[in-house]
C-alpha cells in the first residue's frame, strides 16, 4: 500500500526545507537522529540516532534519487540492519515534495514502491503523521511535540 499525505505549514519552503535536511531540524524531528549523505544523487544515506544498537544506530539507509532544494528529496530505504534480519531485502522510497501555497508551504509525502510483504508497512500509516506533525511544529515555532517517550 502506498502512503501519501499533505500537510500545510505556515513557514517558507525555505524553512521547511531547513527541518529536512539540516542536523539541526532532523535532530529535533526526526527523534534525535541525523541524517549522513552528501545528498548527491546515487550517493548514500542514512538516518543514524540513538537506538536498538547505541547512540550510532543505523534506523532508516538507502541511495538518494533526488536532491533538488527548497523543492523535492527523495530516496530509497531499507531499515536498519538491528531491526529486520533481511534488512537489504526491504526497500520502499520516500518522497518529500514541497510547494509554496499563499504564505504557506505545502509538504507532500509520498511513501511508495514497496517490497512485498514488507512488515513496516502496516506502521508507515501512524508513524508518518507524527514525523510529519512535528515537522510542521517545529517549522511553525521552533518547539517539537512531547509524543510521550
Amino acid at each position: 500500500m502506498d502512503h501519501i499525505f499533505h500537510f500545510y505549514i505556515g513557514a517558507t519552503p525555505e524553512r521547511v526545507w531547513h527541518v529536512l535536511t539540516s542536523e539541526e531540524g532532523v535532530k529535533s524531528t526526526f527523534f534525535n537522529s541525523v541524517i549522513r549523505s552528501t545528498f548527491q544523487v546515487g550517493d548514500d544515506l542514512a538516518y543514524v540516532g540513538p537506538g536498538n544498537d547505541g547512540p550510532e544506530t543505523v534506523h532508516v539507509y538507502g541511495k538518494v534519487l533526488a536532491f533538488e532544494p527548497q523543492q523535492v528529496f527523495s530516496f530509497l530505504e531499507h531499515p536498519g540492519p538491528s531491526y529486520r534480519p533481511n534488512h537489504a531485502e526491504l526497500q520502499s522510497r520516500v518522497t518529500f515534495k514541497l510547494e509554496p501555497v499563499g504564505g504557506c508551504t505545502r509538504l507532500t509525502l509520498i511513501n511508495d514502491q514497496w517490497t512485498e510483504n514488507h512488515p513496516s508497512n502496516a506502521n508507515a500509516s501512524q508513524d508518518w503523521p507524527m514525523i510529519l506533525s512535528n515537522i510542521k511544529t517545529y517549522a511553525e515555532t521552533g518547539k517539537t511535540l512531547d509524543f510521550g517517550y
